[in-house]
């Protein structure tokens, strides 16, 4: 072994270290302006975050199920924290698939099928993949100052179909946007986009947990967002500018978007230099989803209140990022509740919550009870996807 060491001017030296191999052992360092990869280094990049700024791009947590047919509006279904903007664009099935690019480390990607066309009739038809940052989360980028970074999104689709695609970027606080159109040569076949945007020196985020800064992968737009000139440097918000180019990928029930590998990295790269995806590991990107949407159903304690409200105390899995909406998701749903007896109430109703980002006294309507009684309850599942529903999404 040989050593190579890269002292610096006061402290933090780098020490290389050769292999004793026959041999010539290459590390290409390319031109790029940004945070600079290291190509033959995978594991070792010098980004200013140690996390992927965007969660679940890899597809792989679905709390909320894996299939949802009938999709019309806006919402969120599927994946975790991606959620769709959508209203005349037909109706469609989001589902979980394993159809993926090859040689890529994914196991899972987000598809869309089509089950009703729309052929843009509807001047305001609109379709697209959107997520949304913490503003807080954001602050990173600096914008409103001389310094706003640039930033580069990345992402594998199969598109349905060939020519103008368009990518749009979106700062709440200030409502200013900028797009990027982007180009797909072959239908149906896995493409790696690369798109980079500039800083805004002018819009500024919050500091808060509100939405900050949305990112959309449009794929479908009526003339209501079509009939101006794409923004390609930040501005105010104009409707009739944001998806200037967009094709139709509502256009036939044959047609299926499968989309996964979604990345954001500050600075700007390309093809060639954009750093590699961060696989996160299982455990670590569910986590980071329960920020926004948890699952519950398990024991409670609590009490009965009047003669007609169970009142549970509920402990979050993880810390949420504002107070939560609470459902009773699924039918079949019940409460069993144990006290003089057992007491089950079926497709219970929520009558209130108070709530705070850690956890929640939860009222559940309930009849005939002997009020002021200590109970011990659980909740009974018939099937799955039956739970206490917790939404804190943006």
């Amino acid at each position: 072994m040989s050593n190579i060491v890269l002292k610096g001017s006061t402290s933090g030296d780098v020490t290389l270290t050769v292999p004793a191999a026959a041999g010539t052992n290459t590390v290409t360092i390319p031109a790029a302006t940004g945070n600079l990869p290291l190509s033959n280094l995978d594991h070792v990049t010098n980004r200013p975050n140690a996390k992927p700024l965007i969660i679940n791009g890899d597809m792989n947590i679905c709390q909320r199920g894996t299939s949802t047919t009938g999709i019309t509006s806006t919402g969120i279904a599927v994946q975790d924290r991606f959620s769709r903007v959508m209203g005349g664009a037909g109706t469609w099935t989001q589902t979980s698939d394993t159809d993926v690019p090859a040689g890529q480390g994914f196991t899972k990607s987000m598809k869309w099928d089509c089950t009703t066309a729309a052929d843009l009739s509807d001047a305001g038809q609109v379709f697209s993949i959107r997520y949304i940052f913490e503003a807080q989360d954001v602050q990173l980028l600096k914008y409103g100052t001389s310094s706003a970074e640039k930033l580069t999104l990345s992402f594998w689709i199969k598109s349905p179909k060939t020519g103008t695609h368009v990518l749009s970027f979106y700062q709440y606080d200030d409502a200013r946007h900028v797009g990027k159109a982007y180009t797909i040569s072959s239908a149906n076949t896995w493409t790696k986009v690369v798109c980079s945007i500039p800083g805004d020196t002018t819009g500024v985020f919050d500091n808060n947990t509100g939405a900050g800064l949305g990112v959309e992968i449009g794929l479908s737009a009526g003339s209501t967002y079509t009939s101006g000139t794409l923004p390609t440097t930040w501005a105010g918000y104009s409707a009739a500018n944001q998806w200037v180019g967009q094709v139709n990928c509502a256009d036939n029930t044959a047609n299926n978007v499968f989309i996964t590998g979604v990345q954001l990295e500050i600075g700007e790269f390309d093809s060639t230099t954009i750093p590699p995806f961060q696989h996160e590991d299982l455990q670590d990107n569910f986590f980071r989803c329960q920020r926004y949407y948890q699952n519950q159903g398990a024991n409670f304690c609590g009490m009965v209140e009047g003669t007609d409200k169970f009142r549970f105390q509920v402990a979050f899995d993880r810390p949420m990022r504002v107070a939560p909406s609470i459902t009773a998701r699924g039918s079949g749903f019940k409460f069993n509740a144990r006290y003089l007896g057992d007491h089950t109430t079926d497709n219970p109703t929520i009558a209130d919550a108070a709530s705070t980002t850690f956890g929640t006294w939860l009222g559940v309507n309930g009849t005939s009870l002997t009020g002021n009684t200590p109970i011990y309850g659980r909740s009974q599942q018939d099937a799955a996807g039956q739970f206490l529903a917790l939404s804190a999404e943006i």
